[in-house]
């Protein structure tokens, strides 16, 4: 009972010399400046990584493994090199950030969505056909524990953190591109032929084709229902709207745009690697020039952001809308696309 009395006394000391006051000014002054740091951490960490050069990526990787640079080298070290910078890039990967200020943000995590979708369409394709001669050949033990990694869930923040799953993603690519440059290894293979080429470009085809979508339903418009157009004998299994508008919510927009970032950036530097490994093809099929447009076309998404808040400006308004020139570039980039894929199956 002492103690408790003693407890009394001094709390009431406390209110009676205002000590309480002081108190209340340290726990003020201390989230003031916890805000402050927050605020400063979340500043540097909103910023989306610089364009890298495939080719130095690639000799600079290469060199270090030890290894020979060899056709299909550039597009394995730039998957890698993507995934690694995913990873730690300023704040490091910030998807499944459970404090802030990364559980604040939106932006980036949205750019990180973007581009670990391309990280995984890229390494289904290196499992299921860059790496295979033909569909009753065997698969590379090395990409399917990659693609399973990459494919792990991207908001687990521990047992298992994804961070750990991707690098583990990282260490298996590796294995793969030193197996591909080593003269004695005859496991691994890479096989530059335009069918496989074409099979990556459709992923890419549908990503784009969706992602202008998207962005362009950000003002909202009228669509018709063409899902069984040319073929009279189609059904599908629910019946829908022959007249519908498609809207994007507001509070969406900033997400769609920086996805679009993302899948774009990550997109650009696979279509860089894929210029350097399957060149003579292109070059046979009078189709690199073709591929460099692409690349031309998809670049100036990547152009700096001046606008501190994604607009959203009607039509012809006097205010920018940033989602419908995003989706301008994606999809003349998109029908370059599809123009290549059909080239490389006819020409």
């Amino acid at each position: 009972m002492a103690f408790f009395d003693k407890l009394k006394t001094k709390i009431s000391d406390t209110f009676s010399t205002g000590e309480v006051g002081v108190g209340t000014k340290s726990v003020t002054s201390v989230l003031i400046a916890l805000l402050l740091l927050i605020s400063i951490f979340g500043f540097l960490w909103d910023t989306e990584p610089d364009l890298f050069n495939v080719v130095s990526a690639t000799s600079e990787m290469t060199n270090d493994l030890g290894v020979r640079n060899v056709p299909g080298s550039t597009t394995v070290a730039t998957t890698m090199t993507l995934a690694d910078i995913l990873l730690h890039k300023p704040g490091g990967f910030l998807t499944n950030d459970i404090a802030p200020p990364g559980i604040l943000m939106d932006n980036v995590p949205n750019w990180e969505f973007g581009v670990l979708v391309q990280l995984r369409d890229m390494a289904r394709t290196l499992r299921n056909n860059l790496s295979r001669s033909q569909s009753q050949s065997t698969e590379d033990e090395g990409l399917v524990a990659a693609e399973n990694q990459f494919y792990f869930d991207n908001s687990s923040w521990m047992l298992p953190e994804t961070e750990t799953e991707y690098a583990n993603g990282i260490k298996a690519l590796e294995d793969y591109l030193i197996r591909l440059g080593d003269d004695n290894e005859q496991s691994a293979q890479f096989y530059a032929r335009a069918d496989n080429l074409r099979t990556w470009l459709s992923e890419v085809e549908t990503r784009l084709g969706s992602l202008s979508q998207r962005l362009s339903a950000s003002v909202g418009k009228r669509q018709l229902d063409v899902s069984l157009a040319g073929d009279p004998s189609a059904v599908q299994s629910t019946a829908t709207q022959m007249d519908s508008e498609v809207k994007t919510p507001w509070t969406e927009l900033d997400d769609v745009f920086y996805e679009a970032r993302g899948t774009t950036w990550a997109i650009l530097h696979l279509l860089k690697a894929i210029e350097v490994d399957f060149r003579d093809v292109l070059q046979k099929k009078n189709a690199l020039v073709s591929l460099q447009q692409i690349i031309r076309e998809l670049e100036p998404t990547q152009d700096t952001l001046w606008s501190p808040l994604i607009l959203n400006g009607g039509g012809f308004g006097i205010v920018a809308n940033h989602s419908l020139v995003m989706a301008s570039h994606i999809s003349r980039a998109n029908a370059a696309i599809i123009d290549l894929g059909r080239l490389l199956q006819e020409g």
